[in-house]
């Protein structure tokens, strides 16, 4: 009797009457246990013995059902780290999700063997319901780092020793982590970014393709053969050996153009690629051998300057 009316009982609020309720409940079932006892002991012996025996079963099948879920789930588990390790996939990535699923198939198997036994198991899932709830209201902005998290390891956008730029910083990316990502700046500052509004925000890298282009505008003087100079910087900058040319995947060969006709100067707009690690030591030595080999081979550059004319 006792086991049959611990199985029948589903709170549905927790508070002052529901509690007055089930002390109620409990003496009423006592009182009339030990009546039957007293009218019938025979009876309630096999009653007891019954009961026993049915619950006994049910705790049983009960601990069967725990187990073999138990061995299912740390076998879906090493099938996930199989997959993600054949996939090369992120470590951070990895762990989260087998977390999860961990975590979700335990509390789905702990609800199975509740009901195994008998006990009604709605006011259970009310409860995780209500709890999780709960739990991702009060931390939403985690849970939007998390989902961010999830979508930069999924889809790649950049990866650890990317220089990227992204929500107003630049530098380069130190680690990726499931809630945010940290990048080091030129002068080593670690900035810690959260997932959530980099994955929601434009993201520049300037290192996945590999490959990056670097552009000089040369200002010369009017009265500068616009064709020599053009060959001249040209030659300049085929000279150094870090520069590519289009038999490199997604570079091309240097050239030069004459951009724009301004008002006191000429300008060259000169066009480079190389690697990107290379780019800022190719920036910085071009423009040195510009500005050194230029004004060797006869050209000048374009300074400020004012034309004054006096008319009597």
């Amino acid at each position: 009797m006792i086991f049959r009316f611990l199985q029948t009982v589903t709170p549905l609020e927790v508070d002052t009457e529901y509690i007055k309720h089930v002390n109620d409940s409990i003496q009423e079932a006592a009182l009339q246990m030990i009546e039957q006892m007293k009218m019938d002991p025979k009876n309630f012996v096999n009653e007891m013995i019954h009961s026993f025996g049915v619950f006994a079963l049910k705790l049983l099948s009960a601990i069967i059902i725990y187990l073999v879920g138990a061995w299912i789930i740390r076998r879906i588990k090493k099938r996930l780290k199989r997959v993600f390790e054949k996939r090369n996939a992120d470590d951070a990535l990895a762990s989260f999700v087998s977390s999860l699923v961990s975590i979700t198939l335990t509390l789905i198997l702990i609800v199975i063997t509740v009901s195994a036994l008998g006990i009604n198991t709605t006011s259970i899932a009310a409860l995780l319901a209500a709890g999780g709830m709960a739990i991702g209201m009060a931390l939403s902005g985690t849970v939007s780092n998390f989902a961010g998290g999830l979508m930069l390891m999924i889809f790649k956008p950049f990866k650890a020793g990317d220089f990227i730029e992204a929500q107003g910083h630049k530098g380069t990316v130190k680690e990726v982590t499931i809630v945010n990502t940290k990048i080091v700046t030129y002068d080593n500052r670690l900035i810690i970014l959260p997932n959530g509004s980099l994955s929601n925000g434009n993201i520049d890298n300037y290192s996945s393709i590999g490959v990056r282009r670097a552009e000089f505008s040369i200002n010369m003087e009017y009265g500068t053969d616009a064709d020599k100079c053009m060959e001249a910087i040209l030659s300049i900058l085929k000279s150094d050996d870090r520069v590519l040319n289009a038999e490199i995947p997604n570079a091309a060969d240097p050239y030069v153009v004459l951009y724009s006709l301004n008002e006191n100067y000429i300008v060259f707009e000169a066009r480079v690629w190389t690697t990107y690690e290379n780019y800022w030591p190719v920036k910085y030595d071009m423009n040195m051998a510009l500005y050194n080999e230029l004004p060797e081979k006869g050209f000048n550059f374009a300074h400020p300057h004012m034309n004054i004319i006096i008319k009597n």
